[in-house]
């Protein structure tokens, strides 16, 4: 018999299994490949790698690149797998037991609680007023009230879609003493970055990530924007030669070219904000105010609508059976055409005629 470590058995998993849609809106993905210059500029690249050798002047290169664009130094930034990994080994560095509180809201992403149970420490959510805005003062009182390791907001928020302004994400790093983790997967399509705080609240944290702005979510490369002694102790829970060349120099030349995504995320802002617009008008759905690359919205008829949707070949996420998120869909913006079929398709069905 197969002696599996204790509690693996009962370990939530995040649902990966997908589906060839016709139109993919599911998973928050950039609607956009690369533009052809960025393209060829990275097989050119690709090109002149040395496959035989493991990964080592590339990981600082891009280390070097990223720091510079802060105005932080190398030993400030520290790359990973998409920035899941590094919010992953974040939790284990300040996990390890119960008696390490884990503190963060409820909607928000799905992984801080599994990461949080992986990492063997409590995890603490809590829950987001009935609008999905953030209590400040609630939130603090939790940290406080759990001697909590580790704080953890999603900037602008997953699934909600809404986002803390500047003076209180400051008002939060002000007022935890622990280490605060701000995960800004989504900060491009909102444009207010913490990072110019990090110089004064050392325990303050920043994750981000390539796959969404930048299109790069088959990479899997992320970074982390920390204090050095942060970015030293987190390090050590990471394997050697954890990051791919492949992925390494992709990254690199697609943040030296970072100004060629720019039209790329305007694009899909004003289609948020078009697609926000449009949907208001129906008046049987409650849709949420977003800063990011997707909308949430709520139905009545939510998991009806969704099977619709999916056999018209259409993925959305449903989140019907998660906390605090009954009855609502989260829809990722597509490309205009795809965007007007699947809100025509939501029309549609809400007027009764499919």
């Amino acid at each position: 018999m197969l002696n599996y470590r204790k509690g693996l058995k009962d370990m939530p998993s995040y649902d990966v299994v997908d589906r060839p849609w016709t139109i993919k809106v599911n998973a928050n993905e950039c609607n956009m490949n690369m533009s052809p210059l960025v393209e060829e500029r990275v097989m050119t690249r690709l090109s002149r790698v040395a496959f035989n050798r493991y990964p080592n002047e590339e990981y600082d290169d891009l280390r070097d690149q990223i720091a510079k664009n802060f105005g932080l130094a190398r030993n400030n930034v520290l790359i990973g797998n998409g920035s899941s990994e590094i919010i992953e080994k974040l939790f284990h560095c300040f996990g390890g037991s119960k008696s390490h509180k884990i503190v963060y809201p409820q909607p928000s992403f799905s992984m801080y609680a599994i990461y949080a149970k992986a990492a063997e420490a409590e995890g603490v959510p809590v829950d987001l007023a009935e609008d999905y805005s953030l209590d400040l003062d609630t939130f603090i009182a939790a940290v406080r009230d759990a001697k909590a390791s580790l704080a953890v907001i999603c900037n602008p928020n997953n699934p909600t879609g809404n986002a803390l302004s500047l003076d209180q994400v400051e008002y939060l790093a002000q007022s935890i003493s622990c280490a605060f983790l701000l995960d800004e997967a989504y900060i491009e399509f909102y444009g207010q970055s913490a990072y110019r705080l990090l110089k004064k609240y050392p325990n303050l944290i920043v994750a981000r990530t390539f796959s969404k702005a930048y299109g790069l979510a088959s990479c899997r490369v992320g970074y982390m924007l920390a204090d050095r002694k942060v970015i030293e102790m987190t390090d050590k829970s990471f394997m050697p030669y954890h990051m791919n060349v492949l992925s390494l120099v992709t990254a690199d030349i697609c943040y030296q070219m970072r100004q060629d995504f720019v039209p790329h995320i305007q694009i899909m802002v004003s289609e948020r904000k078009r697609m926000y617009e449009e949907l208001k008008k129906i008046k049987e759905l409650t849709v949420y105010p977003s800063e990011t690359n997707f909308i949430l919205v709520h139905y009545d008829r939510a998991n009806e609508l969704n099977d619709m949707l999916e056999a018209s070949g259409i993925g959305v996420r449903n989140f019907s059976n998660a906390p605090r998120l009954g009855n609502c869909l989260r829809i990722s913006m597509g490309r205009r055409e795809e965007n007007d079929t699947w809100l025509k398709l939501i029309r549609d069905f809400v007027d009764g005629r499919r």
